[in-house]
């Protein structure tokens, strides 16, 4: 979760907190018939308490369960109507004896075998021995802290070798000032290097922008065909020099919603890692056609090539970042490992899925599916 996610959710906590606050107050400050405070929970707290999408509760005097949103009881916090860890149940008491407020940190055992559940516990008093509960789940933080720190890394590992490989290339040329020839020789594999090292870094800073931004919240129609044949045509020099042939077969009107950009970044990996990976005389073919099943419409970009194929235990790892298949061929063609990873963002990021068929021998197909714009005239036709 980014600092400025997790400064947002704990304003908004804070917000809700000193309004259930003012909301108890002016309730308990309204005096009855007989001049003493309404003992009572304001409905206002119980509506709001039992409206709250993440797992909440308040308790009373006697740690009695008052309300309680949806979520709570399978939280891993409740049992029935108690508090089911020991240290909530005394984070509680401590908030309602202090008047101060607390957080606690806990991993609830997970329902039917599932893992832990790391929970962020937050508590306040609210006044007359009632204190607000709110649980906060912290999976999906810490996975992508641990998928932060595993891509760093990675980085790391990868801008070290051609780094490494530019530094001893250097040392080479300086042991080598009176021998011309291998100054050249030298000189060119430390141009290979640096090229690969640029590749590396752009693809990096590719993917940083990629995930910081939301390709549909200023998405426009796009002409899949359109692009196809763009990235098709700057591909076309990589193809020429390894005797690759390019066919594009349209389709009609295939049009998605989103970021050009963005599905220009996924197909133009796609179609230079169809060429890296096919031999000489080889023949990458891109394919689109739009169809209709029970989850909408589509869009399928498919994108074979008749190259070596990737093995089976390979394939569920190939969208992994920095995986490389033959990780020689990858440096030969100054491939750096992110190149599917983007591709797979981009698809996500769309609403679509990209998968992957392959045979050791026989070659691969790529299909990128993303959510199809169909003109009314194609609606009709797709209907039923």
């Amino acid at each position: 979760m980014s600092p400025l996610v997790a400064s947002v959710l704990g304003a908004a906590l804070g917000a809700l907190i000193t309004l259930l606050v003012i909301t108890v107050v002016r309730a308990r400050s309204a005096p009855a018939q007989g001049g003493e405070p309404i003992p009572l929970m304001p409905s206002q707290l119980r509506t709001t308490v039992e409206h709250l999408r993440g797992p909440a509760a308040v308790f009373g005097p006697h740690d009695e369960l008052l309300a309680e949103s949806i979520s709570a009881a399978a939280s891993g916090v409740l049992r029935g109507s108690r508090i089911a860890q020991p240290e909530v149940l005394q984070l509680v008491r401590d908030a309602r004896r202090d008047d101060e407020p607390g957080v606690l940190n806990i991993e609830v055992p997970g329902a039917l075998g599932l893992p832990n559940r790391p929970l962020a516990v937050r508590v306040a008093p609210l006044g007359d021995g009632l204190v607000l509960l709110v649980a906060d789940d912290r999976s999906e933080a810490l996975r992508v802290d641990e998928t932060r720190r595993d891509f760093v890394a990675n980085i790391t590992h990868e801008l070290k070798t051609p780094i490494g490989a530019i530094s001893l290339l250097a040392e080479a040329i300086a042991d080598s000032t009176d021998d011309a020839a291998a100054v050249r020789h030298f000189a060119g594999r430390m141009t290979t290097e640096a090229a690969r090292l640029n590749e590396l870094i752009a693809q990096i800073i590719a993917l940083s922008r990629l995930q910081s931004t939301d390709p549909l919240l200023a998405a426009v129609p796009i002409e899949v065909d359109s692009v196809i044949d763009d990235m098709l045509d700057q591909a076309r020099a990589q193809a020429d020099n390894r005797r690759v042939t390019l066919t594009h077969q349209p389709s009609v009107a295939a049009v998605v919603r989103g970021d050009r950009n963005h599905i220009e970044a996924a197909l133009r990996n796609l179609i230079q890692n169809a060429i890296a990976y096919s031999d000489a005389g080889a023949r990458v073919v891109v394919t689109t056609r739009v169809l209709h099943d029970s989850t909408g419409d589509w869009a399928e970009i498919a994108v074979s090539d008749n190259g070596i194929g990737i093995a089976e235990a390979d394939q569920p790892r190939v969208f992994e970042r920095f995986f490389r298949v033959d990780y020689g061929r990858s440096r030969a063609n100054g491939g750096t490992g992110l190149g599917l990873s983007i591709v797979k963002h981009v698809a996500s990021a769309h609403g679509g899925t990209v998968t992957l068929w392959s045979r050791l021998g026989q070659g691969s197909t790529f299909t990128l599916r993303l959510p199809a714009q169909l003109s009314d005239h194609q609606s009709e036709g797709t209907a039923g």
